[in-house]
């Protein structure tokens, strides 16, 4: 993988953190009106509107508001009743509680974020929606504070591109997940024509833009983890020579 931001990885993180962070104080102290919280300003590509009518009315307002995807996850990673779901960089909680509904009583969604609001707001969210079968963790998705083997489906949703250690990431979902685990994953995607200074000219790092894998180099990285069965669909573009996508991928049965 060649992509190599040009700020300290220490930096970029911080600035991530920030822009999260505030993000979730905008929902939880600022952003609320007679209708309810208002939404964090993005654009048509991004947020709470990826989801269909009846998920956003189903669970607390505060979780869609703070809905910063490129996706809905949960839409494709075919959740099972019983399974066991992590979500990487969990936010508000939108895709943790839609999860948990769909493996049901039976099974278990964690939720993993390293802004303190962020998980503030989550777990507000889930005593709103008062789901029994989620856990929010604090840590980073390239140190996952979960055993080995314990994880049936990972999804994530526009955040594996803001990490500045990406390998860490795969092998850290790779190891966590069950030998015959998943990934069910939206993340932003670039053409392969375009090098990381051309991906950087179309938006910022925090904006999901600038730190995001070409397709080549998403595939290669999987690959190298261990991953197998690889798919990176595109489904719409973000910018030019950027798309959102959908990533699928299997760790192999019978691997540690």
């Amino acid at each position: 993988m060649t992509e190599q931001p040009t700020t300290h990885p220490t930096d970029l993180r911080e600035t991530v953190r920030r822009r999260y962070a505030a993000a979730a104080l905008q929902v939880t102290e600022g952003g609320t009106g007679c209708c309810g919280p208002a939404a964090i300003e993005v654009d048509e590509n991004f947020g709470g509107t990826l989801y269909t009518a009846a998920e956003r009315d189903e669970l607390p307002a505060e979780a869609v508001a703070a809905s910063l995807g490129c996706g809905n996850p949960t839409a494709v990673a075919a959740l099972n009743e019983g399974e066991k779901v992590l979500d990487l960089g969990s936010g508000g909680g939108i895709d943790v509680l839609l999860s948990a509904r769909r493996v049901g009583p039976t099974g278990k969604a964690y939720g993993l974020d390293m802004t303190e609001e962020m998980l503030a707001l989550a777990l507000a969210n889930q005593k709103k929606d008062g789901a029994t079968n989620v856990e929010f963790l604090k840590g980073t998705i390239e140190a996952v504070p979960l055993p080995a083997n314990t994880i049936d489906v990972v999804i994530s949703n526009c955040v594996v591109n803001l990490s500045t250690d990406k390998p860490a990431v795969f092998a850290e979902t790779y190891r966590v997940l069950t030998p015959g685990g998943r990934i069910g994953i939206s993340d932003v995607v670039a053409d392969d024509v375009l090098t990381p200074e051309q991906r950087a000219e179309r938006g910022d790092y925090v904006g999901c833009i600038a730190g995001a894998l070409s397709f080549a180099e998403y595939r290669k990285g999987l690959e190298t983890a261990g991953f197998t069965g690889i798919e990176i669909t595109p489904t719409h573009p973000v910018a030019d020579g950027m798309h959102s996508a959908i990533i699928r991928a299997t760790k192999p049965a019978g691997r540690p």
